[in-house]
């Protein structure tokens, strides 16, 4: 009886399904005809609006199921050229994987063949995705389905494999499109071209480059340009310069993205000259000028320390309705704080808040900087203060501007608060935190607590610049340790650190006064085998002699650099006026440049000696 009954409702249930109509394919327009007419755009199928839907808002794990419950509800299939559409819609580009998991859905329905343009829709919109498996393996499935390669196929492949960087896969298209008689285009190379860049094959790329004129298709400005990137990347100026030469040549005209990636270049090598006058062209031409190319030349201009003519190129942008960014503004005032003009700098912040722009740290830290330059130290903490207040994140720049503020007036103790601040902040003091410190110590006579913070620096990892060397040198100096400032500099030198004029001229300041002057000449005389010869080290001994009233050494040593050859005697002799006159002792001054000391001789029967500088007090 049982069975009976079964047996009936399976066979109704049967018939059911046997009324049941086929499912039907739905294209992606309403009326394909639309497509050839010229009435304007197709009218879309409304299941594409639905199903564009789902996808977004499904979440992943039940896309598959929704999808084949609306299919199946509706009695729909969709066709290759609906998903297509699909995929080609501009929603779905800010979800890649959601896209992704849509065509592994229609790859699995019975009698649905993929096509290539869903391929080539798909591989287009993951082309810009960090990770390239998915579109490998798409490549790999579209190579074993062997659909014939269409020429618009061919570029977009092309294209998003350039885009992506994938050069095994982009070689494969160009196969592709040789076994089906499809001649490459100007787009194919300038894909290819962008895509050897992208990789770093810069030589493969300037073979491809050289051989389109071979094959009749001369290069355009946007192959020149992925060329100057290349260049530009590896650092190859000199053959970008070149490159401009023969595209010019070939009467293409440089663009605003060819001056630009040149500019980038110059920048790169600190040719800031070079940027400017690229910039220069660009005015003349009447090209648009990109906000990073006005960048570019500021900075650039700020960095060689000419900070006006950073203001003059502001004005520039100001007047072409170009609005500058913050980051401009903060690297003019840096550039007037480095020449000494805080008040100008200040200037310049008043006017970018004006603009309506809200500084940042980098802005504040350079304004804490001009007000303790300044001796403003009250504004500098207010500001200081204010920062914290902000929530802006401050940094050891901060307070290596504030130690050094306080430090240079003689606010030791202030100084010292502030570093012992930063590691309650837990802020890593840098080494120009340690040298501004150290700096203020040695002013101030506190040689011990300089020397035990230089050895602080290297038991926490801070490296000990060679101005750590030089300021600590001066601060022994000032103290008369000069046995422990000799034991810097030979500690500085075992360390293979390279002297500088000015860690000499602390040295040799500090010998001369304490009349070792000799010393200091022979340790001029061997920093000559390490290419270091500071032009101006014996006019600055013989000036730091005569302003300490030790004319007597100073003429002693003039006496020295000239017996030894080390500068030509006429030089020694100006630079001993010039130094008497600095020092306020014109009547010596007068006296030598009338005298034939240093340049003149005395005669002793058949003998000459050079007259020396010591007669000048002793006639």
């Amino acid at each position: 009886m049982l069975r009976a009954i079964l047996f009936r409702r399976r066979r109704a249930f049967s018939s059911v399904s046997e009324q049941t109509p086929p499912r039907e394919w739905i294209e992606p327009f309403i009326n394909l005809s639309d497509l050839s007419s010229s009435s304007g755009d197709p009218t879309p199928s409304p299941y594409l609006h639905s199903i564009l839907s789902l996808i977004l808002h499904s979440p992943p794990h039940s896309l598959s199921s929704n999808l084949s419950s609306f299919c199946r509800s509706n009695l729909i299939r969709l066709s290759p050229s609906f998903v297509s559409s699909a995929l080609r819609h501009p929603s779905l580009r800010p979800a890649p994987s959601s896209a992704l998991s849509f065509f592994r859905w229609a790859s699995l329905q019975p009698h649905f063949l993929p096509s290539l343009p869903s391929f080539v829709s798909l591989i287009h919109l993951l082309s810009s995705s960090p990770d390239p498996s998915p579109i490998r393996d798409l490549i790999s499935d579209l190579r074993h389905r062997d659909l014939p390669l269409t020429p618009s196929a061919a570029s977009s492949l092309i294209k998003s494999l350039g885009v992506a960087g994938m050069l095994e896969e982009l070689l494969w298209v160009l196969r592709r499109m040789k076994e089906s008689g499809l001649h490459p285009t100007l787009l194919t190379h300038n894909c290819l071209l962008d895509a050897l860049i992208n990789s770093d094959f810069l030589a493969s790329a300037e073979r491809v480059f050289d051989s389109m004129a071979d094959a009749g298709i001369p290069p355009d400005v946007v192959s020149y340009n992925t060329l100057f990137k290349g260049y530009c990347r590896a650092g190859r100026t000199k053959m970008a310069v070149e490159l401009l030469e023969r595209m010019r040549a070939a009467g293409v005209a440089p663009d605003k993205i060819t001056f630009l990636t040149l500019m980038q270049c110059y920048y790169a090598d600190g040719e800031f000259g070079e940027c400017t006058m690229l910039f220069n062209e660009m005015e003349e031409k009447e090209l648009e000028i990109p906000v990073h190319a006005y960048s570019l030349v500021i900075s650039g201009l700020c960095k060689d320390c000419k900070p006006f003519e950073g203001l003059a190129v502001l004005e520039k942008m100001v007047a072409r309705s170009c609005k500058p960014n913050v980051a401009i503004y903060t690297a003019i005032m840096d550039a007037f704080a480095k020449v000494g003009n805080e008040n100008q700098a200040m200037v310049v912040f008043e006017r970018m808040k004006e603009e309506g722009l809200e500084p940042d740290e980098v802005a504040y830290g350079v304004v804490v900087n001009c007000f303790c330059k300044n001796g403003r130290l009250e504004e500098a903490m207010d500001c200081f203060e204010l920062c914290k207040k902000k929530g802006l994140a401050v940094n050891a720049v901060f307070y290596s501007s504030l130690i050094d503020g306080f430090g240079k007036v003689g606010m030791v103790r202030d100084a010292e608060k502030l570093f012992d601040e930063m590691a309650e902040r837990g802020l890593v003091p840098d080494s120009y935190c340690y040298n501004a410190l150290i700096d203020a110590y040695g002013k101030a006579g506190m040689v011990d607590e300089a020397w035990d913070l230089f050895e602080r620096m290297e038991k926490e990892g801070c490296d000990r610049t060679v101005y750590t060397y030089t300021i600590l040198i001066d601060g022994l100096f000032r103290k008369h340790k000069n046995e422990e400032a000799l034991k810097v500099w030979n500690m500085m030198i075992d360390k293979g650190i390279t002297p500088t004029p000015a860690s000499f001229r602390a040295l040799s300041m500090g010998l001369c006064l304490s009349g070792k002057f000799a010393r200091a000449c022979k340790i001029l005389d061997e920093l000559a085998p390490m290419g270091l010869v500071p032009e101006t080290a014996h006019e600055d001994m013989l000036n730091v002699l005569c302003k300490a009233g030790r004319i007597e050494h100073a003429c002693k040593l003039a006496d020295g650099i000239v017996d030894k050859g080390r500068e030509i005697p006429g030089k020694v002799r100006t630079v001993m006026i010039n130094a008497l006159r600095k020092a306020g002792n014109a009547d010596l001054a007068i006296k030598l440049l009338h005298s034939k000391i240093g340049i003149g001789y005395d005669r002793f029967g058949s003998f000459r000696r050079r007259v020396k500088f010591q007669s000048l007090l002793h006639p």
